[in-house]
């Protein structure tokens, strides 16, 4: 499978089979009929709007959303059209420096379809021979794609922390690295894609950070990870373009680490525009 196979893995869908979801007039995701007609039977939160469905109006503030919202979980779970909550808050934006709209439990964000945001952290050393990556293993009882193949760090980003106080959190519990050192990662690009899933649309943007990690640091194993390599950059390439053995996002963290660092370049890549342009996707909205 080549690199832009994996890319376009990650943006498969049609639009034409959702419905707006919307918020004081402005979209903010995407609904299958059935999750909007489901949604439109608690008329006290949702009301039809635009082709699709609006939260009422009369919840002005985001606090009344969120609290309407979360009230409504156990409703939701009767349906059977959304999966069991996580008990951990995304925010509701439509791109990271807006203000939020609402908060949601995060297994919530695919079933409307809105924007969900996370961080990864690719763990470097530059050796002789070339570039290296720490890649981490992800445990058996992970959720999404167990066992799979990861980057050295990654995680949702929670309603109420920033970029790096998430990253140097998510630093801690995966691989036991410090905040000193986590701290010295650097912002090095952002990727967004979306995708149809039975849990809804996916709609995620990834906050990719390049970590160089020294020679005497290994990151250590969790509950979240089962084991750490070190493999060389030409391998971990080989290895996404080849299997299907790396989590379905991490493919693409790594397809614009190599961009960026000269390795994938459109004199070695035919697909290289389409590869690029598809590191970047974002449905539009149609209100």
């Amino acid at each position: 499978m080549s690199f832009l196979k994996k890319v376009e893995h990650c943006n498969r869908r049609d639009l034409g089979t959702f419905l707006p979801f919307v918020v004081e007039g402005t979209q903010y995701g995407w609904l299958t009929p059935e999750r909007a007609a489901a949604l439109l039977s608690f008329r006290h939160v949702f009301q039809p709007a635009l082709g699709g469905v609006a939260l009422n109006p009369t919840l002005s503030t985001p606090a009344a959303r969120s609290k309407a919202i979360a009230e409504l979980t156990p409703a939701f779970m009767e349906t059977g059209l959304f999966t069991k909550p996580r008990g951990e808050l995304y925010a509701v934006r439509n791109q990271w420096s807006d203000r939020t709209v609402f908060r949601i439990d995060r297994a919530f964000t695919p079933a409307f379809g809105l924007r969900a945001y996370g961080v990864h952290v690719n763990g470097l050393i530059q050796k002789r021979d070339g570039l290296h990556l720490w890649i981490g293993t992800r445990a058996r009882n992970m959720k999404v794609e167990p066992g799979k193949l990861d980057n050295m760090v990654a995680g949702g980003q929670p309603a109420d922390l920033g970029l790096m106080d998430n990253l140097v959190k998510e630093c801690g519990e995966e691989a036991h690295i410090t905040p000193r050192l986590a701290r010295t990662a650097r912002a090095a690009s952002v990727l967004t894609y979306s995708f149809a899933s039975p849990e809804g649309l996916r709609v995620d943007t990834l906050f990719c950070y390049d970590l160089a990690m020294p020679a005497t640091v290994k990151p250590r194993s969790s509950e979240e990870t089962s084991r750490y390599r070190l493999m060389s950059l030409a391998k971990v390439l080989k290895l996404v373009q080849s299997t299907s053995r790396f989590k379905f996002n991490v493919n693409l963290v790594i397809i614009d680490f190599a961009i960026r660092h000269g390795v994938i370049t459109p004199e070695n890549t035919p697909d290289y525009e389409k590869i690029v342009a598809g590191l970047h996707e974002r449905p539009q909205f149609i209100v």
